[in-house]
């Protein structure tokens, strides 16, 4: 099986359950471990993959904290870095509906600085980037370009997640948009919510949103679309991916699952050109996914929703 990386935040979710989607309001919080990029990593891990993460926390009782839940889940943690900044926190209200409203406080992720020594390990494996906060400048960002460089040049299976947060770039959606597009360009998969497929394609129709990012060389794409399922997209094949029924509680996490669950699969394959020239397979893995995001709608937190892989088998 081939070793999933995993590039980006790792942070404290403080989430006000059952407080409705107005923070202002909340007054008691529990304490997740969070971050997509580590989502993923554990996502991998916990169906029996490969997990790897790569991030940076605060040497604090936090950072200890989430680095420990990572360790606990079978993640690879040999490759995160630990500095003085205090670790990122998100505060997150829900709806009834499960939908969540954020707050960032950002600290230490913007810290990851490159290690030319990771790319030792890169050859054959999969890199994933899809952190919320690594377009925001700091080190983390130049660190985001190198590994996807060292990635194209170790020949990885690249999967990006732009994981837009309105939150974060309010004013700023063009300077998101451009910053998005080298990753666009150079990544085998692409996995968008409905949202970011328009808004960085500029097309409302999403069969012309996947015509943009095939064109501009994604050649897998996902747009996830909630209860009603996921639009597969390659080249010369499109079609809707139905999910299972289900009532949500927490969506947090549910993305990062269903990216997770399809990066094991696709480490799982022989060769990656698998995923592209068997469009039954790849349809089959993507319905896989969508197990997997909607079991982890069913419980609170992104991390501990996570399902495994007897869970997913049973669903």
């Amino acid at each position: 099986m081939k070793k999933v990386f995993c590039v980006g935040e790792l942070l404290i979710d403080f989430v006000a359950e059952k407080q409705g989607s107005d923070l202002s309001k909340a007054n008691e919080f529990t304490k997740k471990a969070g971050g997509a990029p580590a989502n993923v990593a554990c996502a991998v891990a916990k169906l029996g993959g490969k997990g790897v993460f790569v991030g940076s926390v605060g040497q604090d009782p936090f950072g200890g904290f989430l680095l420990n839940t990572l360790k606990k889940e079978g993640v690879d943690i040999s490759l995160a870095q630990v500095c003085d900044t205090f670790t990122t926190l998100a505060f997150v209200s829900l709806a009834a509906n499960g939908e969540r409203d954020f707050v960032f406080s950002r600290g230490a992720d913007k810290e990851l600085t490159y290690d030319p020594n990771v790319r030792k390990a890169f050859q054959g494996s999969l890199l994933h980037l899809g952190a919320a906060t690594a377009l925001l400048g700091g080190s983390l960002e130049k660190a985001y370009g190198k590994y996807l460089f060292d990635g194209l040049m170790k020949d990885m299976f690249i999967s990006f997640d732009p994981n837009f947060r309105i939150d974060l770039w309010k004013g700023n959606q063009q300077q998101f948009i451009k910053k998005c597009m080298p990753f666009i360009e150079k990544s085998h998969l692409c996995k968008f919510s409905l949202e970011e497929a328009q808004l960085l394609s500029g097309k409302n129709d999403l069969d012309e949103a996947c015509d943009f990012f095939h064109e501009m060389g994604t050649k897998i794409i996902t747009v996830t679309l909630g209860e009603k399922g996921t639009l597969l997209s390659v080249k010369d094949f499109r079609k809707i991916v139905p999910s299972k029924k289900i009532k949500p509680i927490d969506t947090t996490g549910a993305g990062d699952a269903f990216i997770g669950c399809l990066l094991y699969q696709i480490a799982n394959l022989d060769n990656f050109d698998q995923a592209l020239k068997d469009h039954q397979l790849l349809s089959e893995m993507v319905e896989t996914a969508n197990k997997a995001g909607a079991i982890t709608t069913t419980n609170y937190g992104a991390i501990p929703a996570l399902p495994n892989k007897s869970q997913l088998e049973a669903l």
